[in-house]
């Protein structure tokens, strides 16, 4: 039954996304709302995976729920080109390139997508709540200043969002004093590695790959890189994985299949720094869902963060700075 729901959610989720992709509408508009859906799934999800430690390693949890990720696209992918248009339109030969390119995009970002989800499950594990969700969001930073190894320009009303959501992000999760330990550097590593896989999604999309197809791969491919590590370094048992096994559908399924997915969407339609500081309210809402479900009180600086992060967010989307699209 819960296979079924999961199944069922991926599917209410994926025809959303297609009845958008049909839309006429302004395409940065149209990609900022379905990464804007992703972060509030993303964000849920820190409430899914609060307990999976208890049952699972962190290799053996990112490993199973990536994996259930990639075999969950694997029949989406026929769907979404059975619907796309744009893709049934393509000559024989052109989407065999439409395939190459995406399946070496796939893989490229799925290394990258499981080394951060490893760095960050440690990090968690080594340092606060708080604080591991700041060093995560650094690669709202890292994604521009990257960003000149792949030739992009930040233009100046961006670099100031940046500044802003940063500033935010330390209100809504520092509570303690700063300090750089052990489990900090992790959470660095994992910024680094997250910030990499936003713009090798970028650098493949305008490539021609394929968004859903280059997602499965994503998935399927740093599944299989931890699969080796996590009988390694831990022995996971049946019994541990059932036990996990609300979380492991809610991350790999919901947070994973259709979250990601949204992401290699909506990021082809919007420059990698707006996309960044989209994601960035990942936190945000991971925030108001603990305020909302777990009871969770806010205090007045958290409250200022939140409204921080939603004004560089906003200020970003303006066409301040930039020209005017029609």
């Amino acid at each position: 039954m819960l296979c079924l729901d999961g199944f069922f959610l991926l599917f209410l989720g994926n025809r959303f996304i297609l009845l958008l992709m049909k839309t006429r509408s302004k395409k940065p508009l149209r990609g900022a709302l379905i990464l804007l859906l992703a972060t509030v799934i993303w964000g849920l999800a820190y409430i899914a995976q609060s307990d999976a430690m208890q049952y699972l390693g962190v290799l053996s949890y990112n490993c199973i729920r990536i994996l259930l990720g990639g075999i969950v696209l694997i029949p989406i992918v026929p769907l979404f080109h059975r619907f796309d248009r744009s893709y049934r339109a393509h000559s024989p030969e052109e989407k065999r390139q439409i395939w190459r390119i995406s399946i070496v995009g796939g893989i490229v970002c799925g290394v990258f997508m499981g080394s951060a989800a490893t760095f960050q499950q440690y990090g968690i594990a080594m340092t606060s709540a708080g604080k591991s969700g700041f060093l995560t969001a650094l690669y709202i930073v890292l994604v521009p200043i990257f960003g000149f190894l792949f030739r992009r320009r930040v233009p100046w009303i961006s670099a100031l969002c940046v500044g802003i959501a940063v500033l935010g992000s330390y209100f809504l999760c520092v509570k303690d004093g700063f300090t750089i330990e052990r489990g900090d550097w992790m959470l660095i590593a994992d910024a680094v590695m997250f910030a990499f896989q936003i713009l090798f999604i970028d650098f493949f999309l305008d490539r021609g790959a394929d968004s859903v197809l280059m997602a499965c791969v994503e998935f399927l491919s740093a599944g299989i890189l931890l699969l080796p590590w996590m009988f390694l370094f831990e022995t996971p048992h049946w019994s541990g994985i059932w036990d996990a096994r609300y979380t492991i559908l809610y991350a790999g399924i919901a947070s994973g299949a259709i979250g990601y997915t949204m992401q290699m969407i909506g990021q082809k339609e919007l420059e990698p720094t707006a996309a960044s500081l989209l994601m960035s309210l990942e936190s945000v809402f991971a925030a108001l869902f603990g305020w909302w479900l777990l009871g969770e009180r806010m205090t007045g600086r958290e409250l200022l963060g939140c409204v921080l992060v939603f004004a560089a967010v906003i200020l970003s989307q303006l066409p301040i700075g930039k020209r005017r699209e029609e």
